[in-house]
């Protein structure tokens, strides 16, 4: 088994036990097999397609990784490469071009000569123009190299078509916070590449504070774990005392002070959202950015706006629920840190819109006569006459037309006969 690094692409390099003490902790923890690796069960778990690649002799198809960071993605291109006894190539398409896909695609080529298969990673394979992912099709075509490319962006509008349709679209998740939170443990508990010969003392609560504020990114977590326990001196039996505040200055106040499963994160939403209905445009400002700031899913504030702009504003002004679907759309198809702006957008439009709930109160007062006369037959001139038979027993009949007959508009009832006359929208004048 060999590796390439962006920095040495062509120098072999033996894999072996040794761990580079000096390397990031995420480094140094990353699984060494498919045992140890942990999440993303509906890609490796018993059964599935990874799980099958690592335990079949099949020959390991072009693959795109498609997930947030510190999720895996470099870590199985890295497993499946050593599983498949094959030749590893990382190029990172930051700091790469079409010269360094030239040279490992010859490289490759050679290397075929002689039996070795090559796996050429591309990390951020997304930041490649058109060009640079174009000169990578007739290799991936023929086989000189088996491709996995590494994404944070959506591959349907960062990948070329070309390229995409050569590849199998992977999608890994965010780790959960128990997941983070195994992966810690892993790290304290390990003498060898972890920080157990520190022998760190942490309290539970803090670490799942961290698993929670971490987003589900393995490397931020071990990355503020590592940097709490190197900081932290040890005490006279040698223990180190990770406090909370240490690890509130490992991680980032603001990530840390935002934990989207405790009660932080409704607090935080409710005030946006109160804000909002009361016309506060400085307020709702405020609680987006303690939201966006705080490592807050941006999803989840677009759902919200998206929420508010009927509830709360409805057909006072219809413009609104267009500006928040609309932001929506933009923060799902580019993320932050750009989609702040849209976000922002239409907090401000929201903040500012006339205000008016006769939408949520008209479906309310329609709900409760809906249970109360659930049985209530629908009248024989709205209901379809498709048969002969259901037209004898007067199915359409009475039903007028209000194209050919604009005054069916005021005078045909279309409620039941119990609930004739009831009035539920009353439009606000406000």
């Amino acid at each position: 088994m060999t590796y390439s690094t962006p920095g040495n692409l062509f120098g072999k390099v033996a894999v072996g036990p040794s761990v580079e003490t000096s390397a990031p902790l995420a480094d140094r923890m990353r699984p060494r097999s498919l045992a140890e690796f942990v999440g993303q069960s509906h890609l490796v778990g018993e059964g599935r397609i990874l799980r099958r690649l690592f335990e079949g002799s099949a020959n390991l198809p072009s693959l795109i990784l498609w997930g947030a960071p510190g999720t895996g993605k470099t870590t199985l291109a890295r497993l499946l490469a050593e599983k498949s006894d094959s030749r590893f190539i990382a190029l990172s398409a930051v700091f790469s071009g079409v010269k360094d896909l030239r040279a490992a695609i010859t490289e490759a080529r050679r290397e075929r000569q002689f039996g070795t298969r090559t796996i050429l990673f591309i990390d951020e394979i997304h930041r490649f123009n058109k060009g640079q992912q174009d000169a990578l099709l007739p290799a991936v075509e023929n086989g000189t190299v088996t491709l996995i490319g590494a994404t944070t962006e959506n591959p349907s509008f960062e990948v070329t078509g070309a390229l995409l349709s050569r590849c199998r679209v992977l999608v890994l998740n965010p780790l959960t916070p128990d997941e983070v939170k195994t992966i810690l443990e892993r790290a304290l508990a390990d003498s060898e590449r972890g920080l157990a010969k520190l022998r760190p003392a942490i309290p539970d609560t803090v670490l799942d504070r961290v698993a929670n504020s971490a987003a589900g990114d393995a490397r931020v977590a071990l990355a503020a774990l590592d940097a709490a326990v190197e900081s932290t001196a040890p005490d006279e039996s040698g223990l180190r005392h990770i406090t909370n505040e240490t690890m509130v200055e490992a991680l980032g106040r603001a990530h840390y002070a935002y934990d989207k499963g405790g009660e932080d994160h409704y607090n935080l939403a409710s005030a946006l959202i109160k804000s909002l209905r009361n016309s506060d445009v400085d307020a709702s400002l405020y609680w987006l950015a303690r939201m966006i700031e705080g490592g807050a899913d941006p999803i989840f504030i677009a759902r919200r706006l998206c929420i508010l702009a009927s509830e709360d504003i409805g057909l006072a002004d219809p413009q609104a629920m267009v500006q928040a679907a609309a932001a929506a759309d933009i923060v799902q198809l580019i993320g932050l840190p750009e989609g702040l702006f849209p976000l922002s957008q239409a907090t401000i439009y929201l903040a500012r819109a006339p205000k008016s709930n006769a939408v949520k109160r008209a479906y309310h007062a329609a709900m409760a006569d809906a249970a109360e006369t659930a049985r209530e037959p629908v009248p024989l001139h709205l209901r379809n006459a498709v048969t002969p038979l259901m037209k004898h027993i007067g199915y359409g009949e009475g039903y007028r037309y209000v194209h050919h007959d604009p005054g069916a508009k005021d005078e045909m009832d279309c409620l039941p006969e119990s609930l004739r006359g009831r009035r539920y929208f009353e439009d606000d004048e406000r």
